[in-house]
């Protein structure tokens, strides 16, 4: 391992100076991409990624930085963050290291979170093989400059666990809720159909409880999942699915147990959808591939609820490139502005973490 960081820190001062270009032309109507983590000789890959507001105003976003030439979710992998001090117009233009390779294949798919006692929780995956992919947590208690021994997130089952970046949640109550997706192996072949948990804690992350399985009896292909919570403390869980629409479930008893799932409204191709409360309106945004016509994760739209994801409308897109991919949505609020990242695979071989900033007054344009 000591090797591995040695080698990791080398490919991280020959390239990361090289691999951020701030985006200041591209403005139209209300939005404008503020960042692109293009990738540089040493990695084919800048990906997925999660923001979160330090207490002096700095917004930090820690992505996943692929460091080999293989841009699969099995290349080699370690977190790296770069920070903006003006409410995301523009960000610092070096890496920095956050967290090194640590599993046998990689570490991605990164969610921050405030959590109720004032330090920072870190959550990513762990990843060491097809039959063994863990969600970690670290916590840092001086914002964001160290972070503590990792610990996993799940102990009481074994396996492939999948967990979107942006997914960990807290609940008004504080709980913390962590939805995700246990994808098993038959005769030694990696299953698509993943078994759908959530699992929370009451106390700050130090101790998980798995909630009973997301019931599903039919033959939808479930992936991905991620949840918001209601008005009336109703838990909703969107989840990737086959089919043509994200599938739904919803929990009364904040995460305990789950519904059976039911298809959305919301057209999509087997590809993750994101939904947030907005702070200054109280309706959902959600941001997804707006195309259940083919499999292609292209456009990224966004749209507004004003009835807790019952309907949907102000439908705008970010990304409309007919030959792009953009997925893997983090959202992030600031006063009058709303930052969106995500992975931009128009390249299959070359691809970036961008990250558009969207007045929130457009939206409801």
């Amino acid at each position: 391992m000591r090797i591995v960081g040695l080698y990791l820190l080398m490919l991280f001062a020959l390239g990361c100076k090289s691999r951020s270009v701030n985006i200041g032309n591209e403005e139209r109507q209300g939005k404008k991409k503020v960042l692109q983590l293009l990738p540089g000789i040493s990695n084919s890959r800048n990906s997925e990624g999660d923001f979160i507001t330090l207490k002096n105003g700095k917004i930090l976003f820690i992505y996943s930085h692929f460091s080999s030439p293989s841009g699969s979710d099995f290349g080699s992998a370690y977190l790296a963050s770069r920070y903006s001090d003006d409410m995301g117009k523009t960000w610092s233009t070096e890496d920095q290291l956050v967290v090194e390779q640590e599993g046998d294949v990689n570490v991605m798919s990164v969610s921050l979170i405030r959590l109720k006692n004032g330090s920072i929780g870190l959550f990513y995956l762990r990843k060491n093989s097809q039959e063994d992919c863990v969600p970690m947590m670290r916590v840092s208690n001086d914002e964001a400059k160290t972070w503590s021994t990792p610990v996993p997130c799940i102990i009481d089952k074994k396996g492939y666990f999948a967990m979107n970046n942006n997914r960990v949640i807290q609940l008004k109550n504080g709980r913390l809720l962590m939805p995700v997706a246990l994808h098993g192996t038959l005769h030694g072949k990696w299953q698509e159909k993943a078994t759908i948990y959530a699992y929370f804690s009451d106390d700050n992350g130090i101790s998980w409880t798995s909630s009973e399985a997301v019931p599903n009896n039919s033959d939808i292909i479930t992936q991905e999942p991620g949840v918001v919570e209601l008005k009336d403390g109703t838990i909703m869980m969107f989840i990737r699915a086959s089919g043509g629409v994200q599938q739904l479930s919803f929990s009364k008893d904040r995460g305990k147990t789950w519904s059976h799932i039911k298809p959305s409204e919301i057209k999509s191709p087997v590809a993750p959808a994101s939904i947030t409360r907005i702070p200054s309106t109280g309706d959902l945004l959600l941001a997804w591939n707006n195309n259940g016509a083919d499999q292609k994760r292209t456009p990224l739209s966004i749209a507004i609820s004003r009835d807790e994801g019952v309907t949907w409308e102000r439908t705008k897109d970010l990304e409309n490139d007919p030959a792009g991919s953009f997925c893997y949505t983090a959202i992030h609020f600031t006063r009058k502005n709303v930052l969106f990242g995500f992975w931009n695979r128009a390249d299959k071989n070359k691809s970036s973490s961008d990250v558009v900033r969207v007045n929130i007054d457009w939206i409801y344009k």
